[in-house]
């Protein structure tokens, strides 16, 4: 079994939006005002959008534009879950799910194959508040605040590609994926049961896993880079609508679970307000980590955004001791990654 994962890093570019708000405004002069989502580092403000917030973004597209059918969700006073059917429901195989429901003795868990970051802003950004109001009655209008920014924003993520319909059936924590029907069910519909490279029995042989048809995990995989291209949301969007498609990526698989393109992209200035592309970083992580990547990494930027950096990307595709990379539009280094990781899958 291949121990291959997708890497993927992002920058979105949005003006005037407030994506992921934090509740009540406590330092707002209005009593209805709201704070969007900072943190700070080094002294300096960051925007940023929960990691949380991202993949409800990335589920909603996949059930509206992939036709995922969602696993329902179930409430039990204080407690949620879904059905925890990763056979029938891919976005429990892919987002993950814990199912421990009250009363019950069999609790299953699976730690999800997709992970990603929060989705910063790369350079530091203060949000600033403007007032809206409320005046289409008689008498005073109502007056609220919210917070409002411009900035260019860096995610990453990371998609196991060994386990994308590949369950296991161990008494830990993470490890325990299917129930006892499911195991029933996976056998009949024909998934076949392969060796765990990683975990033995008592007697020193692998244990063993639980692997849905080639053809439906290839699908799974590919549905979740290729709904990047149309991944849609974000708190206040009838007044403030934002594009949170990427403009730039970058795409790879790697046989490590690091990410490698963390540092890409920096910034400068005296408050650190401009962003900067660390094209000597990307070299340097393409060469150290060259024996690491499978096959080629692909990137793609999109027409007029960072354009000063053109050049130097195309660069990249003629250095020889790095891994291969293609430089193209965004979709198209979508479209051409995800060929190349199906062929992967085994």
């Amino acid at each position: 079994m291949k121990n291959i994962k997708t890497q993927g890093f992002v920058l979105i570019d949005v003006d005037v939006v407030a994506l992921n708000n934090a509740g009540k405004n406590t330092q707002s002069n209005y009593d209805n005002a709201v704070a969007t989502k900072s943190i700070r580092k080094n002294g300096r403000s960051y925007v940023y959008v929960s990691g949380q917030a991202w993949r409800y973004w990335w589920r909603e597209s996949l059930q509206k534009y992939f036709g995922w059918e969602m696993s329902p969700i179930t409430r039990e006073s204080k407690i949620a879950f879904t059905v925890a059917n990763p056979i029938q429901f891919p976005d429990d195989d892919i987002f993950g799910y814990m199912k421990a429901p009250k009363g019950s003795k069999e609790t299953v868990t699976r730690v999800s194959p997709l992970k990603n970051s929060a989705i910063i802003s790369a350079t530091s950004t203060t949000p600033v508040e403007n007032v809206s109001s409320m005046a289409r009655h008689e008498g005073d209008p109502v007056l609220f605040g919210k917070q409002e920014y411009s900035a260019i924003m860096k995610g990453m993520f990371s998609l196991d590609l060994s386990m994308v319909g590949t369950f296991s059936d161990y008494d830990r924590t993470g490890f325990k994926n299917l129930s006892k029907a499911l195991l029933d069910e996976a056998e009949k519909s024909g998934s076949e049961k392969i060796d765990d490279p990683f975990v033995v029995d008592g007697k020193g042989k692998p244990k063993k896993l639980i692997r849905l048809a080639k053809s439906i995990r290839q699908e799974r995989a590919n549905d979740t880079i290729q709904a990047l291209k149309t991944i849609a949301g974000g708190a206040m969007q009838t007044n403030n609508m934002g594009d949170v498609t990427p403009k730039f990526i970058i795409l790879a698989t790697t046989t490590t679970g690091n990410h490698p393109f963390s540092h890409v992209v920096g910034s400068k200035g005296q408050r650190d307000e401009e962003v900067v592309f660390n094209f000597e970083g990307l070299v340097e992580v393409l060469k150290d980590y060259k024996d690491t990547f499978v096959g080629t990494v692909f990137i793609g930027r999109r027409s007029g955004f960072m354009a000063e950096i053109a050049n130097e990307l195309k660069s990249l595709e003629a250095l020889d001791d790095i891994p291969a990379v293609k430089v193209l539009p965004v979709n198209e280094a979508i479209d051409q990654y995800c060929e190349q990781m199906k062929s992967q899958i085994e």
